[in-house]
């Protein structure tokens, strides 16, 4: 396996509404929907500043995977992870697509939250195919990135969920470890890994990276340092 690490040269601060209000799918660049999306970035981006946070963002012609790839998002111990984590990619510039739980769609967001590239989740359907549809997302669009918390819950595991990672070996993309650090104020793009095939070395190899990061709620992060 490569791993790539991220260039720090480009400092940014910001926060976020919902992780999930990125930057939209391909669209023209006038229209309502890019006009508020616009704003809000730029709202958002002002807000994280002022909170203290910055950013770390490779040059894209340096690290070009960044907008293809899987993106996982740790550590994930709480609903501002999702604030931080979108600020972010509204930084980067980038065209993500993620899963959201159906319980945040409704006649209003719905139509927002489309238009952001948000795919609608029902968890207790246990016929959802999300891996595919990840990897259909990433095989049909060379510009797109799919991004998940590796957790999969804001509670302690003692590993992550393997979805990820079967979503890059079957759509034959990186996965770049996105980190949020609460304690150093400190979000962005870490190393990129080309995944091996043999998930435990990789695994062990994320948490060498992982581990020493700060979670909002330390004791819902199974590694590293509590304090």
């Amino acid at each position: 396996m490569h791993i790539g690490w991220a260039s720090r040269e480009n400092k940014f601060g910001g926060l976020e509404i919902i992780s999930y209000l990125c930057s939209p799918r391909k669209r023209p660049t006038d229209g309502l929907y890019y006009n508020i999306t616009l704003k809000m970035k730029k709202i958002w981006i002002a807000l994280v500043k002022l909170c203290g946070w910055k950013f770390f963002i490779p040059d894209r012609k340096e690290r070009p995977e960044i907008a293809h790839c899987v993106l996982i998002m740790a550590p994930h111990t709480a609903v501002a992870d999702y604030f931080v984590g979108a600020a972010v990619m509204f930084a980067a510039g980038t065209n993500p697509r993620i899963f959201i739980k159906k319980e945040f769609f409704n006649f209003i967001t719905r139509p927002l939250l489309k238009k952001f590239g948000a795919i609608e989740v029902d968890r207790g359907n246990r016929k959802n195919n999300l891996v595919q549809s990840a990897v259909d997302e990433l095989k049909n669009n060379d510009d797109v990135l799919v991004v998940i918390t590796p957790e999969g819950t804001r509670k302690p595991v003692k590993r992550f969920k393997h979805g990820f990672y079967d979503i890059a070996m079957q759509a034959g993309v990186p996965i770049v470890l996105g980190y949020i650090d609460f304690k150093k104020k400190e979000a962005g793009y870490g190393p990129t890994m080309y995944p091996s095939g043999d998930y435990d070395a990789d695994f062990e190899k994320m948490i060498e990276f992982f581990g020493p990061i700060h979670a909002k709620h330390p004791e819902g992060w199974s590694w590293g340092s509590k304090n």
